[in-house]
């Protein structure tokens, strides 16, 4: 039997498993063993066990736990509210005027949580009934928060970010960095369009008060130490002063600190977050555990080698390889979660790629952005179903409401295309210093 013909086997085996409902890291080793056990020679047991030890013992995953935790300590704070009231006043003079809150506020809360589901939940929560009581199109605000919530996954520090850089052997710190500035890229250009679409329509919501100087900054005195917190984590990667982990460390200690200082840390709130931290924790690392069995097994089996020849073989470009691959990332994210993505793909994406002589670290942007737009993808784009839950609207409704940034985030991962210095310029001066 071909390799390529054992990778469709083992292709049909894993959908099979996903689509039962086996959570997605018993699938992985599923999968691996029997593709170890029914088409190679190695011992699965030795190679298994030696594998998921080395993938779960790593260093590199330290950051994980612990920006999962600061996510989850300010998930438990008034920030969504403090975000809201401190945002407002800024941008009574730009067209569009509150949904631009809906934008800054997701990237903001981006940077905290790191997830794009909780993003949409946590701040579509909040705006939803506020937008639609002051006079502002539903399918606008709909829009602005499933295209915004998907900042969590790219604006460090991002949890896929993590998953990308243990399982492609990237320096987390460089793809922290390379995140910021397509992350604001995005933010851009989803308040560009925003801008756009009042103007031409002439819709720009209710009429804000206006406030002094002193007001706006007294309005936004709660949320200005949040943001402090964000800048001096990121901060501290990008001058050298702390690595990933540290920085996490300094994170977790500064979100403890303004948690009990704006009176929201008490006994229960801190066993929450420290559980939700472990759970998520947990299943991340299960299905990078899973993940790394999985790049082994297919190793043996000599799949991501002939895939790679194979792809070789068709003489494609660079950029006509990655247009190919956003198609094909966009189609598997209608199935399946962002990180899920990653862990499954990246064994036999990764051969490709770097045959193809692309920097792995600015793919590793580039595959996020694309994963972005999967969350946006029905049937289960994770933030649609979200939103539907928060608006009870139809998830066709909702699907619809969110295409336009759909093609937003088309633009930007052809634009980092176009100009990769998007994503690598910040790392490069980053290894200047």
């Amino acid at each position: 039997m071909g390799v390529l013909e054992v990778g469709a086997i083992l292709i049909v085996v894993l959908l099979a498993l996903l689509a039962s409902g086996v959570w997605v890291a018993l699938a992985l080793f599923g999968v691996a063993l029997a593709g170890m056990v029914l088409f190679t020679s190695a011992p699965a047991g030795l190679v298994m066990g030696t594998t998921v030890w080395g993938a779960s013992s790593t260093w590199a995953l330290a950051p994980l736990p612990l920006f999962v935790w600061m996510g989850e300590i300010l998930f438990r704070t008034r920030l969504a509210e403090d975000m809201f009231e401190g945002l407002a006043p800024w941008m009574r003079r730009l067209p569009g005027r509150l949904l631009h809150v809906n934008i800054v506020g997701c990237g903001v809360f981006a940077a905290v949580s790191g997830s794009s589901a909780a993003t949409a939940a946590t701040i579509g929560r909040m705006s939803i009934p506020e937008l639609k009581r002051r006079g502002y199109p539903e399918r606008m605000v709909i829009g602005t928060l499933a295209g915004s919530a998907t900042l969590g996954l790219l604006i460090p520090p991002s949890i896929i970010l993590i998953v990308y850089g243990v399982t492609a052997e990237v320096s987390i710190a460089r793809l922290f960095i390379a995140g910021v500035l397509p992350g604001l890229m995005l933010v851009a250009l989803f308040m560009g369009y925003v801008a756009i679409w009042a103007t031409v329509t002439g819709q720009r919501g209710s009429e804000e008060p206006a406030l002094g100087f002193l007001d706006k900054l007294k309005r936004s005195g709660r949320l200005l130490p949040v943001i402090a917190l964000i800048l001096a984590v990121i901060g501290s990667i990008y001058v050298g002063l702390a690595t990933p982990t540290e920085a996490a460390a300094f994170g977790v200690a500064g979100s403890l600190i303004l948690s009990a200082a704006t009176g929201s840390l008490n006994r229960r709130t801190f066993v929450d977050s420290l559980m939700g931290a472990t759970r998520t924790s947990c299943m991340i690392a299960f299905i990078l555990a899973g993940a790394a069995f999985l790049t082994v097994a297919m190793g043996y089996t000599g799949i991501p080698r002939a895939l790679a020849a194979w792809i070789e073989g068709l003489g494609l470009t660079p950029f006509w390889l990655l247009i190919a691959l956003i198609a094909f990332f966009t189609v598997l994210g209608c199935f399946l979660d962002g990180i899920s993505v990653v862990v499954l793909t990246t064994s036999i994406i990764l051969p490709m790629v770097q045959s193809a002589g692309i920097d792995l670290l600015w793919f590793g942007i580039f595959l996020v952005i694309v994963v972005e737009m999967s969350q946006i993808t029905p049937p289960v784009g994770f933030n649609l179903f979200v939103l539907q839950g928060l608006t009870g609207r139809d998830i066709l409704q909702v699907a619809r409401a969110a295409l336009p940034f759909f093609f937003l985030l088309m633009a930007a991962a052809v634009l980092i295309i176009l100009f990769p210095g998007i994503a690598t310029w910040l790392p490069t001066q980053m290894s200047g210093r």
